[in-house]
């Protein structure tokens, strides 16, 4: 369940999750974002009429994320495709056209991004009427480019204080942290725990009050449970005075190629999200492994995920294995740098307190790796200088060779395909 009320009466994101959550009902999402205004509108008005407790998307194109607006402005004006919405680039007028009857306290829209200096396109979805994104300064910096973390955490800080400035004008604007989502895949769940953690505290002390927590479904459902208790457990300790909502993400990593494979992997994570209490679930589709989804394709995720979760109730936590405790050690390591989170941040890479397995960001420390257990769990292999506060069995004889790593990568759509229905690959 979300944590309690955000101050202001204005802020349609966080106050339709928590409507929902007293429900009953999970809010399932999609990741859709189309260059075509017309073809926007139309997917989030299917979005809104999905047979399921939805919100709405607007996910930008590639340029956007690197700050590149000039080429999104070419394309735009060249009619060439882009890969997402090009908020920034888009004329406001255009883009409060197609929100026009659709946006609003029954179907609120969240812009996601991918921006390791997001001021931009914070400026640009406020003068749309808009009061909800996502990303982070550490996850929307190391696995999308080189820009140095510090440059990313002023980014990050400067649009938070941005966004909170809605409150004075009765909007309580809401923030997801994308820390839970580190790399996608092979990343041991303590750490994701800790960095999804950390990132919200980072936004409450600039301003927001409104934050929803992320963690994307690995490879082992004990333990994606265990760590979605222990994520709620440690946001509830440290984010006082703050609204807050967990949020499931379908896996992230090599996704399954047959429709059958995917659709029940997007099941079982909605099945995760209710049975850990998580509030919201960020769909992917049975197209993923292939190409854009369609709209169509989007709405049959969303579908699947609404009839799986309906048939879900929630469940007691599984026995603990000590990923709670672990990362409390983090959060505690990282808190004792400094006391401004971003400075915090910065020093916890420098001195490998955090460091995220197979990064190869320049600030990322690269002494960590994981792998795969025989019980399908993610484990370490090599824990670096990470503080973990307790002896961790990591299995130095487990370190992946370039085989060992692609069999990893491709453990979970292994699992899920059935190699009698591939997807037809036609764009």
């Amino acid at each position: 369940m979300p944590s309690a009320e955000p101050g202001p009466a204005g802020g349609a994101f966080h106050r339709f999750v928590a409507d929902a959550a007293r429900t009953g009902s999970l809010v399932v999402q999609p990741r859709m974002g189309f260059a075509d205004p017309a073809r926007m509108r139309t997917g989030l008005i299917a979005t809104r009429a999905a047979d399921a407790t939805t919100v709405g998307t607007l996910t930008l194109d590639s340029f956007t994320r690197v700050g590149d607006y000039a080429a999104a402005a070419r394309a735009i004006a060249q009619d060439h495709h882009l890969n997402g919405y090009p908020l920034v680039s888009m004329p406001v007028e255009t883009t409060t056209g197609l929100l026009d009857g659709v946006h609003g306290p029954g179907f609120p829209v969240q812009v996601r991004h991918g921006s390791a200096q997001p001021g931009r396109i914070v400026e640009a979805l406020i003068a749309a009427g808009l009061d909800a994104t996502e990303g982070g300064p550490v996850s929307y910096c190391l696995p999308y480019g080189r820009t140095p973390l510090a440059t990313s955490v002023r980014a990050w800080a400067e649009a938070c204080l941005r966004l909170a400035t809605l409150r004075e004008a009765g909007t309580e604007p809401h923030l997801e942290t994308f820390g839970g989502c580190m790399l996608g895949q092979l990343c041991p769940p303590s750490l994701l725990v800790a960095l999804s953690v950390l990132e919200a505290m980072f936004f409450r002390q600039h301003g927001l009050r409104s934050i929803s927590l992320s963690y994307a479904q690995q490879t082992s459902r004990e333990q994606d449970e265990e760590a979605v208790h222990a994520l709620r457990a440690l946001a509830a300790d440290h984010l006082p005075d703050t609204s807050w909502h967990v949020v499931v993400y379908a896996y992230m990593g090599v996704y399954p190629e047959t429709w059958d494979g995917a659709l029940r992997l997007v099941a079982d994570a909605a099945r995760l999200a209710v049975r850990t209490g998580a509030a919201r679930l960020i769909v992917k589709t049975p197209a993923e492994s292939a190409r854009i989804p369609s709209v169509e394709e989007n709405v049959i995720a969303l579908e699947t995920a609404a009839a799986a979760a309906r048939a879900t109730r929630p469940a007691a936590p599984p026995p603990s294995t000590g990923i709670e405790a672990e990362a409390r050690s983090l959060v505690e390591a990282v808190l004792h740098l400094h006391d401004d989170l971003g400075q915090a941040l910065i020093r916890a890479f420098a001195h490998g307190y955090l460091d995220v397995p197979f990064c190869l960001h320049p600030d990322n420390a690269g002494r960590t790796r994981s792998f795969i257990s025989d019980r399908g769990r993610l484990e370490w292999s090599r824990t670096g200088s990470l503080p973990l506060g307790r002896p961790t069995a990591a299995q130095p004889s487990r370190r992946l060779t370039s085989s060992g790593l692609l069999q990893a990568l491709n453990h979970v759509k292994n699992r899920y395909d059935d190699p009698a229905a591939r997807l037809d690959r036609a764009s």
